[in-house]
């Protein structure tokens, strides 16, 4: 069983920041591509960044300029740097581990923006 480990999540004013964090094995971290989804009351979930060993891309239009993905090899984890924080920004944030046909989640978390 993969585990894939999130942290970081809360309660932030708007204009506010988090980090969420993502440990995964380390054979998982090194082949797979890492990156964070994000599901929202009464959306689909959405692709949010992605990153692998050269690449570190934010997909998601409405956080450009505000979030960014990065690693840590020695530390085997992934993080979502948060600015600039937004109501609409809520949800459960999941990091996800994909190479393949194979995808691993981690268990979600809540990260919820006030005005």
């Amino acid at each position: 069983q993969v585990q894939l480990m999130e942290s970081g999540g809360g309660l932030v004013q708007a204009g506010g920041s988090l980090r969420l964090s993502c440990a995964t094995p380390r054979n998982i971290f090194l082949a797979y591509r890492m990156g964070w989804y994000r599901l929202a009351p009464g959306k689909q979930r959405e692709l949010v960044a992605t990153s692998t060993t050269g690449t570190a891309t934010v997909f998601l239009e409405s956080v450009k300029g505000r979030f960014t993905i990065s690693r840590d090899n020695a530390r085997n984890t992934v993080y979502l740097q948060m600015n600039s924080l937004k109501p609409e920004d809520s949800g459960v944030y999941y990091c996800n581990a994909h190479l393949s046909n194979r995808d691993f989640w981690g268990q979600g978390t809540q990260v919820t923006v006030s005005q």
